[in-house]
Protein backbone atom coordinates (compact mmCIF):
# COMPACT_ATOMS: atom_id res chain seq x y z
CA UNK A 1 0.00 0.00 0.00
CA UNK A 2 1.93 3.20 -1.25
CA UNK A 3 0.34 5.69 1.52
CA UNK A 4 1.08 3.39 4.54
CA UNK A 5 3.57 4.44 7.08
CA UNK A 6 7.11 2.45 7.75
CA UNK A 7 5.35 -0.19 10.11
CA UNK A 8 3.01 -0.99 7.50
CA UNK A 9 5.77 -1.48 4.94
CA UNK A 10 7.80 -3.34 6.94
CA UNK A 11 5.21 -5.80 8.59
CA UNK A 12 6.97 -8.71 8.34
CA UNK A 13 10.28 -7.43 10.60
CA UNK A 14 8.05 -6.66 12.98
CA UNK A 15 7.26 -8.82 16.08
CA UNK A 16 3.96 -11.35 15.63
CA UNK A 17 1.78 -9.07 18.15
CA UNK A 18 2.46 -5.84 16.23
CA UNK A 19 -0.92 -3.86 15.51
CA UNK A 20 -1.99 -2.34 12.63
CA UNK A 21 -1.04 1.42 11.57
CA UNK A 22 -4.04 3.47 12.28
CA UNK A 23 -3.00 4.64 8.52
CA UNK A 24 -4.21 1.19 7.28
CA UNK A 25 -7.24 1.21 8.65
CA UNK A 26 -8.12 4.49 6.89
CA UNK A 27 -7.66 3.63 3.97
CA UNK A 28 -9.01 0.58 3.90
CA UNK A 29 -11.67 1.78 5.17
CA UNK A 30 -11.99 4.72 1.81
CA UNK A 31 -11.45 1.97 -0.43
CA UNK A 32 -14.60 0.28 1.13
CA UNK A 33 -16.81 3.50 1.31
CA UNK A 34 -15.95 4.70 -2.52
CA UNK A 35 -16.38 1.29 -4.09
CA UNK A 36 -19.50 0.05 -1.98
CA UNK A 37 -20.48 3.31 0.36
CA UNK A 38 -21.30 5.22 -3.56
CA UNK A 39 -22.53 2.10 -5.26
CA UNK A 40 -25.60 4.98 -6.40
CA UNK A 41 -22.75 6.96 -7.75
CA UNK A 42 -21.37 4.23 -9.93
CA UNK A 43 -24.72 2.82 -11.00
CA UNK A 44 -25.54 6.32 -12.18
CA UNK A 45 -22.74 7.12 -14.10
CA UNK A 46 -22.36 3.65 -15.52
CA UNK A 47 -25.55 4.05 -17.34
CA UNK A 48 -25.74 7.48 -18.00
CA UNK A 49 -25.18 8.72 -21.80
CA UNK A 50 -22.09 10.75 -21.65
CA UNK A 51 -20.19 7.76 -20.56
CA UNK A 52 -20.88 5.23 -23.06
CA UNK A 53 -18.40 3.03 -25.34
CA UNK A 54 -15.04 2.69 -23.61
CA UNK A 55 -13.96 5.95 -23.86
CA UNK A 56 -16.62 6.65 -20.98
CA UNK A 57 -16.04 3.67 -18.62
CA UNK A 58 -12.35 4.21 -18.68
CA UNK A 59 -13.71 7.30 -17.42
CA UNK A 60 -15.84 6.56 -14.97
CA UNK A 61 -12.81 4.55 -13.23
CA UNK A 62 -10.60 7.37 -13.35
CA UNK A 63 -13.57 9.46 -11.31
CA UNK A 64 -13.88 6.26 -8.71
CA UNK A 65 -9.64 6.69 -8.46
CA UNK A 66 -10.10 10.45 -7.86
CA UNK A 67 -13.07 9.83 -4.93
CA UNK A 68 -10.71 6.81 -3.75
CA UNK A 69 -7.93 9.70 -3.51
CA UNK A 70 -10.16 12.19 -1.88
CA UNK A 71 -11.55 9.84 0.80
CA UNK A 72 -8.31 8.67 1.33
CA UNK A 73 -6.70 12.19 2.14
CA UNK A 74 -9.22 13.46 4.16
CA UNK A 75 -9.62 10.16 6.32
CA UNK A 76 -6.02 10.29 6.67
CA UNK A 77 -6.84 13.58 8.73
CA UNK A 78 -8.21 10.61 11.38
CA UNK A 79 -5.69 8.26 11.67
CA UNK A 80 -4.67 8.81 15.16
CA UNK A 81 -4.46 5.77 17.44
CA UNK A 82 -7.09 7.14 20.07
CA UNK A 83 -9.53 8.66 17.54
CA UNK A 84 -9.61 6.64 14.75
CA UNK A 85 -11.89 3.84 15.56
CA UNK A 86 -14.84 6.10 16.92
CA UNK A 87 -14.30 8.36 13.52
CA UNK A 88 -13.78 5.36 11.20
CA UNK A 89 -17.20 4.01 12.31
CA UNK A 90 -18.69 7.45 12.33
CA UNK A 91 -18.13 8.23 8.58
CA UNK A 92 -19.12 4.82 8.17
CA UNK A 93 -22.59 5.25 10.02
CA UNK A 94 -23.05 8.52 7.93
CA UNK A 95 -22.23 6.86 4.71
CA UNK A 96 -24.64 3.62 4.68
CA UNK A 97 -27.97 5.68 5.16
CA UNK A 98 -26.61 8.28 2.25
CA UNK A 99 -26.00 5.52 -0.24
CA UNK A 100 -29.42 4.07 0.71
CA UNK A 101 -31.69 7.58 0.50
CA UNK A 102 -29.36 8.23 -2.95
CA UNK A 103 -29.80 4.87 -4.29
CA UNK A 104 -33.49 4.21 -3.63
CA UNK A 105 -34.91 7.57 -4.26
CA UNK A 106 -32.39 9.57 -6.62
CA UNK A 107 -31.86 12.66 -3.85
CA UNK A 108 -28.34 14.95 -3.98
CA UNK A 109 -27.50 15.57 -0.61
CA UNK A 110 -26.97 19.84 -0.45
CA UNK A 111 -28.10 22.20 2.47
CA UNK A 112 -31.38 22.44 1.60
CA UNK A 113 -31.65 18.21 2.03
CA UNK A 114 -30.25 18.59 5.32
CA UNK A 115 -32.38 21.22 6.43
CA UNK A 116 -35.33 19.08 5.13
CA UNK A 117 -34.39 15.60 6.95
CA UNK A 118 -33.70 17.92 10.40
CA UNK A 119 -37.28 19.54 9.77
CA UNK A 120 -39.21 15.87 9.67
CA UNK A 121 -40.95 14.85 12.17
CA UNK A 122 -41.28 11.42 13.49
CA UNK A 123 -44.56 10.32 11.66
CA UNK A 124 -42.18 11.24 8.41
CA UNK A 125 -38.96 9.82 9.32
CA UNK A 126 -41.22 6.40 10.39
CA UNK A 127 -42.30 6.32 6.51
CA UNK A 128 -38.33 6.66 5.00
CA UNK A 129 -37.65 3.55 7.45
CA UNK A 130 -37.35 0.22 6.24
CA UNK A 131 -35.34 -3.37 5.33
CA UNK A 132 -33.12 -1.57 2.93
CA UNK A 133 -31.67 0.93 5.28
CA UNK A 134 -31.13 -1.86 7.59
CA UNK A 135 -29.60 -3.52 5.37
CA UNK A 136 -27.12 -0.70 4.14
CA UNK A 137 -26.38 0.17 7.57
CA UNK A 138 -25.36 -3.62 8.17
CA UNK A 139 -22.95 -4.11 4.83
CA UNK A 140 -21.89 -0.92 4.78
CA UNK A 141 -21.38 0.34 8.41
CA UNK A 142 -21.83 -2.71 11.16
CA UNK A 143 -19.87 -5.50 9.67
CA UNK A 144 -16.85 -3.50 8.78
CA UNK A 145 -17.14 -0.86 12.14
CA UNK A 146 -16.70 -4.83 14.09
CA UNK A 147 -13.62 -5.32 11.98
CA UNK A 148 -12.02 -1.98 12.96
CA UNK A 149 -12.89 -2.11 16.75
CA UNK A 150 -11.23 -5.94 16.62
CA UNK A 151 -7.97 -4.65 15.44
CA UNK A 152 -5.38 -3.72 17.25
CA UNK A 153 -3.46 -0.87 16.37
CA UNK A 154 0.00 -0.02 16.67
CA UNK A 155 2.05 2.79 18.98
CA UNK A 156 3.95 5.87 17.52
CA UNK A 157 4.82 8.69 19.18
CA UNK A 158 2.37 11.67 17.85
CA UNK A 159 4.72 13.99 16.02
CA UNK A 160 5.77 10.72 13.72
CA UNK A 161 2.17 10.12 13.60
CA UNK A 162 1.58 13.54 12.44
CA UNK A 163 4.36 13.48 9.89
CA UNK A 164 2.93 10.11 8.13
CA UNK A 165 -0.17 11.23 8.23
CA UNK A 166 0.39 14.45 6.43
CA UNK A 167 2.61 12.32 4.24
CA UNK A 168 -0.67 10.37 3.45
CA UNK A 169 -2.86 13.41 2.71
CA UNK A 170 0.34 14.85 0.11
CA UNK A 171 0.52 11.50 -1.55
CA UNK A 172 -3.19 10.94 -2.14
CA UNK A 173 -3.67 14.56 -3.66
CA UNK A 174 -1.16 14.34 -6.13
CA UNK A 175 -2.46 11.08 -7.23
CA UNK A 176 -5.65 12.52 -7.07
CA UNK A 177 -4.48 15.64 -9.16
CA UNK A 178 -2.36 13.39 -11.14
CA UNK A 179 -5.50 11.12 -11.68
CA UNK A 180 -7.58 14.62 -12.97
CA UNK A 181 -4.75 15.46 -15.08
CA UNK A 182 -5.45 12.44 -17.27
CA UNK A 183 -9.16 13.28 -18.34
CA UNK A 184 -9.27 16.77 -17.69
CA UNK A 185 -11.54 17.49 -19.73
CA UNK A 186 -13.83 14.91 -19.55
CA UNK A 187 -13.72 16.07 -15.39
CA UNK A 188 -14.35 19.61 -16.41
CA UNK A 189 -17.38 18.47 -18.29
CA UNK A 190 -18.84 16.45 -15.92
CA UNK A 191 -18.32 19.29 -13.04
CA UNK A 192 -20.26 21.57 -15.32
CA UNK A 193 -22.63 19.44 -16.81
CA UNK A 194 -23.44 16.99 -14.27
CA UNK A 195 -23.10 19.09 -11.05
CA UNK A 196 -25.48 16.57 -8.95
CA UNK A 197 -22.64 14.05 -9.41
CA UNK A 198 -20.29 15.39 -6.77
CA UNK A 199 -23.34 15.86 -4.06
CA UNK A 200 -23.68 11.87 -4.41
CA UNK A 201 -19.86 11.00 -3.13
CA UNK A 202 -20.68 10.02 0.47
CA UNK A 203 -20.12 10.98 3.28
CA UNK A 204 -18.33 14.23 1.83
CA UNK A 205 -21.62 15.12 0.04
CA UNK A 206 -23.22 15.18 4.20
CA UNK A 207 -20.67 16.72 6.05
CA UNK A 208 -20.26 19.05 3.47
CA UNK A 209 -23.88 20.16 3.28
CA UNK A 210 -23.98 19.84 6.91
CA UNK A 211 -21.38 22.24 7.09
CA UNK A 212 -22.75 24.80 5.06
CA UNK A 213 -25.79 24.97 6.74
CA UNK A 214 -23.93 25.83 9.95
CA UNK A 215 -22.65 28.77 8.06
CA UNK A 216 -25.19 29.89 6.25
CA UNK A 217 -27.13 30.03 10.04
CA UNK A 218 -24.13 31.81 11.61
CA UNK A 219 -24.51 34.17 9.19
CA UNK A 220 -27.72 35.05 9.95
CA UNK A 221 -28.29 38.31 11.99
CA UNK A 222 -29.33 37.96 15.29
CA UNK A 223 -31.63 40.28 17.03
CA UNK A 224 -35.61 40.97 16.76
CA UNK A 225 -37.41 40.43 13.55
CA UNK A 226 -37.42 42.76 10.53
CA UNK A 227 -40.50 44.71 10.43
CA UNK A 228 -42.27 44.02 6.97
CA UNK A 229 -45.29 46.61 5.71
CA UNK A 230 -45.49 48.48 9.12
CA UNK A 231 -47.86 50.54 7.40
CA UNK A 232 -50.35 47.84 6.73
CA UNK A 233 -54.07 48.31 7.43
CA UNK A 234 -57.61 47.69 6.39
CA UNK A 235 -59.16 49.44 3.41
CA UNK A 236 -62.61 50.76 4.64
CA UNK A 237 -65.55 48.77 3.85
CA UNK A 238 -69.08 49.94 3.00
CA UNK A 239 -71.40 49.49 6.04
CA UNK A 240 -73.16 46.69 4.52
CA UNK A 241 -70.35 45.05 3.09
CA UNK A 242 -69.03 41.28 4.77
CA UNK A 243 -65.84 40.98 6.71
CA UNK A 244 -63.48 38.34 3.79
CA UNK A 245 -62.99 34.82 5.17
CA UNK A 246 -59.45 34.07 3.35
CA UNK A 247 -59.28 30.03 3.40
CA UNK A 248 -55.27 29.38 2.25
CA UNK A 249 -54.69 25.55 1.97
CA UNK A 250 -51.59 24.59 1.41
CA UNK A 251 -50.71 21.67 -0.48
CA UNK A 252 -48.21 19.42 0.12
CA UNK A 253 -46.24 17.37 -2.83
CA UNK A 254 -48.72 17.77 -5.42
CA UNK A 255 -47.51 17.92 -9.35
CA UNK A 256 -49.94 19.62 -11.37
CA UNK A 257 -49.43 17.46 -14.14
CA UNK A 258 -51.47 15.00 -12.40
CA UNK A 259 -54.21 17.54 -11.75
CA UNK A 260 -57.71 16.14 -13.85
CA UNK A 261 -57.85 19.94 -13.65
CA UNK A 262 -55.32 20.60 -15.80
CA UNK A 263 -55.52 18.30 -18.40
CA UNK A 264 -54.16 14.62 -16.93
CA UNK A 265 -55.70 11.90 -18.48
CA UNK A 266 -57.55 10.63 -14.89
CA UNK A 267 -60.03 10.94 -12.90
CA UNK A 268 -58.25 12.61 -10.18
CA UNK A 269 -60.72 15.75 -9.78
CA UNK A 270 -64.08 14.11 -10.16
CA UNK A 271 -65.81 16.56 -7.04
CA UNK A 272 -63.74 19.96 -8.17
CA UNK A 273 -64.63 19.50 -11.66
CA UNK A 274 -68.35 19.62 -10.72
CA UNK A 275 -67.44 22.94 -9.01
CA UNK A 276 -66.70 26.59 -10.75
CA UNK A 277 -63.04 26.38 -9.33
CA UNK A 278 -60.23 28.25 -11.64
CA UNK A 279 -57.38 25.86 -12.18
CA UNK A 280 -54.16 27.80 -13.40
CA UNK A 281 -51.65 25.09 -15.33
CA UNK A 282 -48.13 27.03 -15.39
CA UNK A 283 -47.43 27.67 -11.46
CA UNK A 284 -43.72 28.02 -10.39
CA UNK A 285 -42.99 26.54 -6.73
CA UNK A 286 -40.16 28.58 -4.62
CA UNK A 287 -38.22 25.50 -3.98
CA UNK A 288 -38.22 22.08 -3.96
CA UNK A 289 -38.76 20.69 -0.43
CA UNK A 290 -40.91 21.59 2.18
CA UNK A 291 -38.48 23.72 4.40
CA UNK A 292 -37.43 25.75 1.33
CA UNK A 293 -40.69 26.73 -0.30
CA UNK A 294 -42.89 27.56 2.81
CA UNK A 295 -40.99 30.38 4.18
CA UNK A 296 -40.76 31.97 0.69
CA UNK A 297 -43.98 31.45 -0.05
CA UNK A 298 -44.66 33.69 2.92
CA UNK A 299 -42.09 36.39 2.07
CA UNK A 300 -42.65 39.39 0.18
CA UNK A 301 -39.60 39.07 -1.52
CA UNK A 302 -40.31 36.63 -4.31
CA UNK A 303 -38.27 33.21 -4.64
CA UNK A 304 -34.83 35.51 -6.32
CA UNK A 305 -34.73 37.92 -3.56
CA UNK A 306 -35.85 35.51 -0.76
CA UNK A 307 -33.11 33.08 -1.47
CA UNK A 308 -29.86 35.82 -1.21
CA UNK A 309 -31.74 37.68 1.96
CA UNK A 310 -29.68 36.87 5.06
CA UNK A 311 -32.44 38.43 7.20
CA UNK A 312 -35.43 37.49 10.33
CA UNK A 313 -38.06 39.24 8.46
CA UNK A 314 -41.97 39.29 9.70
CA UNK A 315 -44.53 36.92 7.64
CA UNK A 316 -47.66 37.44 5.37
CA UNK A 317 -49.52 36.26 8.60
CA UNK A 318 -47.73 39.23 10.84
CA UNK A 319 -48.98 41.77 8.26
CA UNK A 320 -52.71 40.41 8.58
CA UNK A 321 -52.60 40.26 12.28
CA UNK A 322 -50.89 43.70 12.40
CA UNK A 323 -53.92 45.41 10.31
CA UNK A 324 -56.51 44.02 12.55
CA UNK A 325 -57.52 40.31 11.11
CA UNK A 326 -58.51 36.98 12.43
CA UNK A 327 -55.10 34.37 11.86
CA UNK A 328 -55.19 31.06 12.30
CA UNK A 329 -53.06 28.36 11.26
CA UNK A 330 -54.25 24.72 11.36
CA UNK A 331 -51.42 22.00 10.99
CA UNK A 332 -51.57 18.49 9.56
CA UNK A 333 -48.01 18.29 9.57
CA UNK A 334 -44.31 18.70 10.54
CA UNK A 335 -44.89 22.43 11.71
CA UNK A 336 -44.93 25.50 9.93
CA UNK A 337 -41.29 26.29 9.97
CA UNK A 338 -41.77 28.86 12.30
CA UNK A 339 -44.17 31.25 10.11
CA UNK A 340 -47.01 30.50 12.57
CA UNK A 341 -45.19 31.21 15.90
CA UNK A 342 -46.63 35.13 16.06
CA UNK A 343 -50.08 34.09 14.98
CA UNK A 344 -52.87 31.12 16.37
CA UNK A 345 -52.04 27.95 15.49
CA UNK A 346 -52.78 24.55 16.56
CA UNK A 347 -52.12 21.33 15.57
CA UNK A 348 -55.10 19.84 13.94
CA UNK A 349 -55.55 16.24 15.80
CA UNK A 350 -56.22 18.78 19.36
CA UNK A 351 -60.40 19.59 18.57
CA UNK A 352 -61.29 22.61 18.80
CA UNK A 353 -63.33 21.99 21.76
CA UNK A 354 -63.19 18.90 24.32
CA UNK A 355 -66.79 18.37 23.81
CA UNK A 356 -66.42 18.05 20.46
CA UNK A 357 -63.26 14.97 19.71
CA UNK A 358 -61.88 14.34 16.37
CA UNK A 359 -64.58 11.56 14.68
CA UNK A 360 -63.52 8.15 14.41
CA UNK A 361 -61.38 6.91 11.37
CA UNK A 362 -59.88 10.09 10.99
CA UNK A 363 -56.95 9.39 13.38
CA UNK A 364 -54.82 6.46 13.29
CA UNK A 365 -53.45 5.27 16.73
CA UNK A 366 -49.69 6.16 15.80
CA UNK A 367 -50.90 9.66 15.51
CA UNK A 368 -51.22 10.84 11.94
CA UNK A 369 -54.52 12.29 10.75
CA UNK A 370 -56.26 12.23 7.32
CA UNK A 371 -56.69 15.65 5.78
CA UNK A 372 -60.01 15.92 6.84
CA UNK A 373 -59.65 16.08 10.02
CA UNK A 374 -58.91 20.00 9.30
CA UNK A 375 -62.25 20.76 8.08
CA UNK A 376 -63.66 19.00 11.51
CA UNK A 377 -65.64 22.30 13.49
CA UNK A 378 -63.75 25.02 11.88
CA UNK A 379 -66.92 27.54 12.63
CA UNK A 380 -66.21 26.80 16.85
CA UNK A 381 -62.09 27.47 15.57
CA UNK A 382 -63.19 30.90 14.31
CA UNK A 383 -65.35 31.25 17.18
CA UNK A 384 -62.05 30.92 19.66
CA UNK A 385 -60.97 33.83 17.80
CA UNK A 386 -60.66 37.01 19.01
CA UNK A 387 -64.46 38.63 18.17
CA UNK A 388 -63.28 41.81 17.13
CA UNK A 389 -60.62 40.84 14.49
CA UNK A 390 -62.97 38.18 13.27
CA UNK A 391 -65.66 41.41 12.83
CA UNK A 392 -62.77 42.57 10.40
CA UNK A 393 -61.89 39.42 8.41
CA UNK A 394 -60.70 36.01 8.61
CA UNK A 395 -57.59 34.24 7.34
CA UNK A 396 -57.57 30.48 8.16
CA UNK A 397 -54.40 28.83 7.01
CA UNK A 398 -54.62 24.63 6.74
CA UNK A 399 -51.58 22.67 6.11
CA UNK A 400 -51.74 19.65 4.85
CA UNK A 401 -49.80 15.93 5.09
CA UNK A 402 -51.58 15.75 1.38
CA UNK A 403 -49.36 13.86 -1.17
CA UNK A 404 -46.01 13.19 1.49
CA UNK A 405 -44.25 10.20 0.58
CA UNK A 406 -42.94 7.52 0.32
CA UNK A 407 -46.04 6.18 2.23
CA UNK A 408 -48.80 7.85 -0.10
CA UNK A 409 -50.78 5.12 0.88
CA UNK A 410 -51.09 6.26 4.34
CA UNK A 411 -52.45 9.27 3.03
CA UNK A 412 -55.49 8.33 2.05
CA UNK A 413 -58.77 6.22 4.14
CA UNK A 414 -59.37 2.56 2.60
CA UNK A 415 -62.58 3.74 1.21
CA UNK A 416 -61.35 6.68 -1.15
CA UNK A 417 -58.27 4.80 -3.32
CA UNK A 418 -59.94 4.35 -7.12
CA UNK A 419 -56.75 3.43 -8.35
CA UNK A 420 -55.53 0.05 -7.93
CA UNK A 421 -54.00 -1.81 -7.30
CA UNK A 422 -51.56 0.87 -5.51
CA UNK A 423 -47.97 0.54 -3.84
CA UNK A 424 -48.27 -0.06 -0.53
CA UNK A 425 -44.62 0.04 0.53
CA UNK A 426 -42.29 3.14 0.93
CA UNK A 427 -39.12 1.44 -0.61
CA UNK A 428 -40.64 2.98 -4.38
CA UNK A 429 -38.10 1.61 -6.12
CA UNK A 430 -39.73 -1.96 -5.89
CA UNK A 431 -42.91 -1.29 -6.96
CA UNK A 432 -43.83 -1.27 -10.56
CA UNK A 433 -44.52 1.99 -11.43
CA UNK A 434 -48.19 2.06 -12.60
CA UNK A 435 -48.45 1.06 -8.46
CA UNK A 436 -46.42 4.12 -7.56
CA UNK A 437 -48.64 6.43 -9.71
CA UNK A 438 -51.61 4.90 -8.76
CA UNK A 439 -50.82 5.28 -4.75
CA UNK A 440 -49.86 8.97 -6.04
CA UNK A 441 -52.96 9.82 -7.91
CA UNK A 442 -55.09 8.48 -4.84
CA UNK A 443 -53.75 11.12 -2.61
CA UNK A 444 -54.20 14.16 -5.76
CA UNK A 445 -58.51 12.11 -5.74
CA UNK A 446 -58.55 12.46 -1.67
CA UNK A 447 -57.22 15.81 -1.66
CA UNK A 448 -60.10 16.63 -4.13
CA UNK A 449 -62.33 15.15 -1.95
CA UNK A 450 -61.29 17.39 0.97
CA UNK A 451 -60.58 20.67 -1.39
CA UNK A 452 -64.50 20.29 -2.08
CA UNK A 453 -65.86 20.00 1.16
CA UNK A 454 -63.97 23.00 2.23
CA UNK A 455 -65.90 24.96 -0.86
CA UNK A 456 -69.34 23.22 0.63
CA UNK A 457 -67.83 24.76 4.50
CA UNK A 458 -67.23 28.36 2.77
CA UNK A 459 -70.55 27.96 1.26
CA UNK A 460 -72.39 28.19 4.32
CA UNK A 461 -70.13 31.11 5.72
CA UNK A 462 -71.71 33.39 3.28
CA UNK A 463 -74.35 34.91 5.20
CA UNK A 464 -71.49 36.20 7.45
CA UNK A 465 -68.32 36.53 5.36
CA UNK A 466 -67.01 36.95 1.61
CA UNK A 467 -65.48 33.87 1.11
CA UNK A 468 -62.39 32.87 -1.08
CA UNK A 469 -60.79 29.79 -1.22
CA UNK A 470 -56.62 29.51 -2.09
CA UNK A 471 -55.19 26.54 -2.91
CA UNK A 472 -51.37 25.74 -3.56
CA UNK A 473 -49.01 22.80 -3.14
CA UNK A 474 -45.21 23.39 -2.01
CA UNK A 475 -43.26 22.27 -4.28
CA UNK A 476 -43.78 19.03 -6.60
CA UNK A 477 -42.62 15.45 -6.71
CA UNK A 478 -40.82 12.86 -8.46
CA UNK A 479 -42.39 9.67 -9.60
CA UNK A 480 -39.46 7.72 -11.18
CA UNK A 481 -38.81 9.77 -14.09
CA UNK A 482 -35.20 9.53 -14.92
CA UNK A 483 -34.74 6.84 -11.64
CA UNK A 484 -35.91 10.09 -9.27
CA UNK A 485 -38.49 9.91 -6.59
CA UNK A 486 -39.26 12.04 -3.82
CA UNK A 487 -37.99 15.85 -4.11
CA UNK A 488 -35.63 17.77 -2.65
CA UNK A 489 -33.03 18.42 -5.57
CA UNK A 490 -31.28 21.69 -6.33
CA UNK A 491 -33.60 24.24 -7.49
CA UNK A 492 -31.38 25.02 -10.43
CA UNK A 493 -31.12 21.19 -11.76
CA UNK A 494 -34.61 19.85 -10.62
CA UNK A 495 -36.86 18.50 -12.87
CA UNK A 496 -40.15 20.22 -13.80
CA UNK A 497 -42.28 17.76 -11.74
CA UNK A 498 -40.48 18.61 -8.88
CA UNK A 499 -41.50 22.39 -9.77
CA UNK A 500 -44.02 22.55 -11.30
CA UNK A 501 -47.59 23.10 -8.47
CA UNK A 502 -51.13 23.17 -9.01
CA UNK A 503 -53.07 26.40 -8.10
CA UNK A 504 -56.64 26.49 -7.78
CA UNK A 505 -58.92 29.35 -6.88
CA UNK A 506 -62.38 29.54 -5.66
CA UNK A 507 -64.87 32.23 -5.49
CA UNK A 508 -68.54 32.58 -5.38
CA UNK A 509 -70.70 35.71 -6.74
CA UNK A 510 -70.82 37.74 -3.82
CA UNK A 511 -67.33 37.40 -3.05
CA UNK A 512 -66.36 38.35 -7.09
CA UNK A 513 -68.56 41.15 -6.88
CA UNK A 514 -67.49 42.55 -3.78
CA UNK A 515 -63.93 42.00 -5.14
CA UNK A 516 -64.40 43.55 -8.54
CA UNK A 517 -63.21 40.58 -10.17
CA UNK A 518 -64.17 39.52 -13.67
CA UNK A 519 -64.58 36.33 -13.52
CA UNK A 520 -64.17 35.96 -17.59
CA UNK A 521 -60.66 37.25 -17.31
CA UNK A 522 -59.63 35.10 -14.32
CA UNK A 523 -60.40 31.69 -16.42
CA UNK A 524 -58.72 32.99 -19.65
CA UNK A 525 -55.36 33.43 -17.85
CA UNK A 526 -55.11 29.63 -17.10
CA UNK A 527 -52.51 29.49 -19.00
CA UNK A 528 -50.23 32.57 -17.63
CA UNK A 529 -47.27 31.71 -16.30
CA UNK A 530 -47.15 32.20 -12.27
CA UNK A 531 -45.35 31.22 -9.26
CA UNK A 532 -45.44 31.38 -5.61
CA UNK A 533 -44.33 34.91 -5.71
CA UNK A 534 -47.84 35.90 -5.77
CA UNK A 535 -49.33 34.29 -2.72
CA UNK A 536 -48.19 37.19 -0.24
CA UNK A 537 -49.70 40.03 -2.72
CA UNK A 538 -52.50 37.81 -3.49
CA UNK A 539 -53.88 37.03 0.38
CA UNK A 540 -53.34 40.94 0.97
CA UNK A 541 -55.67 42.05 -1.94
CA UNK A 542 -58.51 39.13 -0.96
CA UNK A 543 -58.45 40.20 2.50
CA UNK A 544 -59.06 43.77 2.03
CA UNK A 545 -55.06 44.69 3.39
CA UNK A 546 -53.70 48.01 1.96
CA UNK A 547 -49.79 48.10 2.61
CA UNK A 548 -46.29 49.87 0.09
CA UNK A 549 -45.10 46.33 -0.65
CA UNK A 550 -48.16 45.11 -2.11
CA UNK A 551 -47.56 44.31 -5.52
CA UNK A 552 -50.19 44.22 -8.34
CA UNK A 553 -48.49 42.68 -11.01
CA UNK A 554 -47.62 39.60 -9.04
CA UNK A 555 -50.99 38.91 -7.19
CA UNK A 556 -52.77 36.28 -8.90
CA UNK A 557 -55.84 37.76 -9.55
CA UNK A 558 -54.96 41.60 -9.59
CA UNK A 559 -54.96 41.95 -13.33
CA UNK A 560 -58.52 40.80 -13.36
CA UNK A 561 -59.69 43.46 -10.93
CA UNK A 562 -61.48 45.95 -12.46
CA UNK A 563 -61.38 49.63 -10.83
Amino acid sequence: MPFSDSSILYRSAQPSGAGRSPLLLTWLTALWTAVLGNWPLWQRMWGMPDYTGLSGKVFVIVFAGIVLMVLGAVFSLLAWRVAVKPLLTLMLLITAPLAYFIGSYGVVIDSAMVTNALQTDVRETRDLMGWGLLGHVVVIALIPSIWIWRQRLSDTRWFKRLGWNLVSLAVALALGVGLAATRTADLASTLRNNKTLTKMVSPINGIWASTALLVQKHKKPKGPLEVVAADAQLLPRAADAKPPLVLLVVGETARSVNFQLNGYGRPTNPELSQKAVLSYREVASCGTSTAASLPCMFSQLGREAFVDHPGNQETLLDVLQRAGLAVLWLDNQSGCKGLCDRVPNAQAINPARPDHPIPAGLCRADGECLDEVMLHDLDARIAGLDPQRVAKGVVLVLHQMGSHGPAYYLRTPEERKPFQPECRSSALQQCPLDQVRNAYDNTIAYTDHVLARAIDWLGTQESKFDPSLLYVSDHGESLGENNLFLHGMPYAIAPKEQKHVPLILWFPDQTRQSQHLDAACLAQRRDTPMSHDGLYHTVLSLSGVQTGVYRKEWDWVGACRKG
